[in-house]
């Protein structure tokens, strides 16, 4: 058996780093010319495999997460925006189908805002993450809509105790207003108190007349604050108004919101199930598709 020479080792072992670079660099040229052959073929499933990987094999085939699977991923991170511009096409058709209700508008490349409904005063709901196939719903507007389909058990609205809040305001203020003769009366009697209480001059009760005296200016200065709000009733009132139509307003779009899901989903919470499920239930479309695809050749 032949013995390799010093030479022959000193080669080999540096031939081993540049295979391994070459081995590295190939794979990069391997991943991006699959990615470009899937966009060529408008393969959107593989695609979705090809830039999460991880995910994809989690989530379809429940195998155990393996980093590798993600290795190349990073290659295409500065164009990310075109390719979810790309995948939106196909992947908001099928949205338009399973969510009837929600409507989306690119902002710009590749990034979607999610409209709750085509009706006046709708609202923004979110964005569609093209990318992961998932809703990233404003939390805010999320919770007022969890919250209609709660308090709806009890036959209130959204904002029924913001309303009855505000309203009652009113009340006690168109009260002031009505209220504003007795206290005009009030005055008069407690001026005529203080008249006569200066007129009694007593060694005796003098603590007694201060005391009186002092009761009847804190019962003139809460009179003389109750007609200053009662004067300004009328704009307070008005505001109030406004207020109230807002939150009408807001209850009515909630409304449409919740029948639109009951129409859909039958449920909040089915609607939510749906949700979680999107990515799984998506792409299990777009193989089902590729399989009918292959057979029909």
């Amino acid at each position: 058996m032949e013995k390799q020479s010093q030479p022959d080792l000193e080669q080999n072992e540096q031939d081993q780093p540049t295979r391994a670079l070459t081995d590295s660099l190939q794979q990069k040229l391997d991943y991006l010319a699959t990615l470009r052959q899937a966009i060529t073929a408008g393969d959107d499933r593989l695609i979705y495999e090809l830039i999460d990987g991880d995910h994809y094999h989690q989530a379809l085939l429940n195998e155990e997460p393996n980093a590798t699977r993600n290795a190349q991923v990073n290659l295409i991170t500065d164009v990310h925006p075109a390719i979810s511009h790309y995948l939106s096409t196909k992947l908001i058709d099928y949205l338009a189908h399973e969510y009837p209700f929600f409507y989306y508008e690119e902002i710009q490349l590749g990034e979607f805002q999610i409209y709750f409904g085509n009706w006046w005063d709708r609202r923004r709901f979110g964005k569609l993450n093209v990318l992961k196939v998932a809703f990233e719903f404003s939390q805010e507007e999320f919770n007022k809509l969890q919250q209609t389909f709660e308090l709806a058990a009890s036959h209130k609205r959204f904002n029924t105790d913001g309303i009855q809040r505000i309203s009652a305001d009113n009340d006690q203020l168109q009260a002031l207003i009505d209220a504003q003769g007795d206290r005009d009366h009030q005055k008069d009697d407690l001026r005529q108190q203080l008249k006569e209480n200066g007129q009694r001059n007593s060694l005796f009760d003098s603590g007694r007349i201060k005391e009186e005296r002092q009761q009847i200016i804190d019962q003139l200065t809460k009179l003389a604050d109750e007609d200053e709000q009662a004067n300004n009733a009328h704009a307070t009132m008005k505001d109030n108004e406004a207020k109230i139509l807002t939150l009408s307003k807001e209850d009515t779009i909630l409304a449409y919101e919740k029948q639109a899901i009951e129409t859909s989903f039958k449920s909040f919470e089915n609607f939510n199930e749906r949700n979680r499920s999107l990515y799984v239930d998506y792409l299990t479309t777009l193989i089902g598709k590729a399989q009918v695809n292959a057979d029909g050749e």
